[in-house]
């Protein structure tokens, strides 16, 4: 589906070429080639779940701001919120995506730090999305942020995430990057519920693993049906609300 570009010459500027993990802003944080589609996957998906620009969000591993890039001009000021350890991402991803007049303009918030310890009062989160996050955590670092989550977001928010599928769990510990695990989505769902997280897989293309949703009691879920989500289904019901 993606990275049809073979890796031949890497093209320094915008990372093709070189290999996931590589020492470039782009690469760093999965293919290159990808960089661009990722971003327009993750935040098409979120609109078509009903992210409007009055939500806060919080962007886990948000690393050069591959996401960043499309959310933080989208949100209202102060509504985007990023999590990353790996700060020089964050920084490169300033400077070669966004330009500082967009952070003065927007104020996103950063923690760089794998938690969310930084905050200490709840941030009231509406959407949360963690891509490509879960596919290389163990199970104890699953748990630990859907623990802390569960304090940040609101009762009618809801986490985006992807993991890769499998018949059998990870039972490693710890980062494992670049490489990859996988859990069964059964396992997922039981962690997540005793967090009180509903978890449904959703019918929304990713080209190596699955979206699931981990929804909080109250999140409105009229925009699904089936675990599909759909633009044209955002606009009738925009459309019924201005009309009604």
């Amino acid at each position: 589906m993606f990275s049809r570009f073979k890796r031949k010459v890497v093209t320094t500027d915008t990372g093709i070429g070189l290999a996931p993990g590589s020492e470039h802003y782009r690469a760093y944080v999965g293919p290159a080639e990808d960089y661009d589609l990722v971003s327009a996957m993750v935040f098409n998906l979120l609109t078509c779940a009903g992210l409007r620009q009055h939500h806060t969000l919080l962007d886990v591993g948000c690393g050069s701001l591959r996401l960043g890039r499309l959310l933080i001009p989208y949100l209202n000021a102060g509504h985007y919120v990023g999590a990353e350890p790996n700060r020089w991402l964050v920084e490169q991803g300033i400077e070669q995506e966004i330009g500082r007049d967009m952070v003065r303009i927007k104020q996103p918030r950063f923690t760089y730090a794998a938690n969310l310890q930084a905050f200490e009062q709840p941030l009231g989160l509406d959407f949360v999305v963690a891509q490509s996050i879960f596919s290389h955590t163990s199970l104890s670092l699953m748990r630990g942020w859907l623990s802390e989550l569960a304090q940040h977001m609101k009762p009618s928010g809801a986490l985006f995430a992807t993991f890769l599928v499998a018949d059998e769990d990870f039972t490693g510990e710890g980062w494992i990057y670049p490489g990859c695990v996988s859990f069964r989505p059964e396992t997922v769902a039981a962690l997540a519920a005793e967090y009180g997280f509903e978890l449904l897989m959703l019918d929304w293309a990713h080209p190596r693993q699955r979206w699931a949703m981990f929804a909080r009691p109250e999140f409105d879920r009229s925009l699904l049906a089936d675990g599909a989500l759909h633009w044209n289904r955002v606009v009738s019901q925009e459309l019924s609300r201005h009309t009604s």
